[in-house]
């Protein structure tokens, strides 16, 4: 493990940025960016323009170490190159970035009140690949819809068993146990999540770290203990489905939480945006998200 991404990690000020939508969210992310699905004809195609649009939020000036900690990179992105280097590396030497990689393969049906993820096959050896590109942990998302105390047990066990895994192979797990932000029953479902995530945290070695990646709460301040847990490098907030500038009131109102949004920090910007209109408008964005950060 790189002790200098570590301890950005652990006490640098800024924000994970969630660029890692995989195939399923891919054509959702195109359009939002201003490519339809007219522009392209079939996978490859599709991910050579994703990649363009993540190459050019890169490498944008306005994108810069000083205020985003990390970026969450998908596999199809760490295979790739960004200006003569391997992605992950490109982030960390060029940028100051520490790099992360997302390993879940979506999600399973709905049982329970929750998704849980379905399972990794192969998850040693992209660990092992991650490792040798240059990524310093992983992300991996599964969903709770309702607040059934059996469910959301099932869906912090599989995230914790998993992050076993991900620790064993050198890497620091995020683990992302998203709540709904359209449950009917959000408020409670957070509550018992939080409750479990402490119980399995007190499994953990002295030597074990994980990074939480949680909804933003109807309860402010309810994440206190987990970012006080001595296992708990950080934990970071998903923008799930809010705008950006409701995601930065609600994460300004959680002390010590920081973004690791997706959606709303791309939103605004568009392939058909010159360099300046392009810059600017990201500079905005992540000028906005490191404020509501840094509370």
């Amino acid at each position: 493990m790189n002790n200098e991404q570590l301890q950005k990690i652990e006490s640098g000020t800024g924000f994970l940025a969630a660029l890692d939508q995989s195939g399923g969210s891919t054509p959702g992310a195109l359009a939002q960016y201003g490519i339809d699905e007219a522009a392209y004809s079939g996978d490859e195609e599709m991910f050579d323009l994703v990649h363009q649009m993540r190459v050019r939020i890169i490498t944008s000036p306005s994108f810069d170490g000083d205020r985003v900690l990390g970026a969450i990179l998908f596999e199809n992105t760490m295979d790739r190159e960004i200006e003569g280097r391997g992605s992950a590396h490109y982030l960390w030497e060029a940028k100051s970035i520490v790099p992360f990689l997302k390993v879940d393969k979506g999600l399973a049906e709905q049982a329970q009140g929750v998704q849980l993820m379905k399972p990794i096959p192969g998850l040693d050896e992209l660990l092992a690949r991650g490792v040798d590109a240059g990524m310093f942990g992983t992300k991996m998302r599964s969903v709770i819809k309702l607040a059934d105390a059996a469910g959301v047990n099932a869906i912090v066990d599989q995230q914790f068993e998993i992050a076993d895994q991900i620790i064993a192979a050198g890497l620091v797990p995020i683990v992302e146990p998203e709540v709904d932000i359209h449950s009917p029953e959000k408020a409670d479902a957070e509550q018992l999540l939080t409750a479990a995530i402490l119980g399995r945290l007190a499994a953990l070695g002295a030597d074990q770290h994980v990074m939480l990646k949680l909804t933003l709460p109807e309860t402010d301040g309810l994440y206190g203990e987990l970012l006080d847990h001595p296992s708990v490098l950080r934990v970071a907030a998903l923008s799930g489905g809010y705008s950006r500038d409701e995601a930065n009131e609600r994460l300004g109102r959680n002390k010590g939480v920081i973004a690791s949004f997706s959606r709303a920090l791309v939103e605004g910007l568009s392939a058909q945006q010159s360099a300046e209109e392009f810059d600017a408008t990201l500079g905005n964005s992540v000028a906005e998200i490191f404020a509501a950060s840094s509370t």
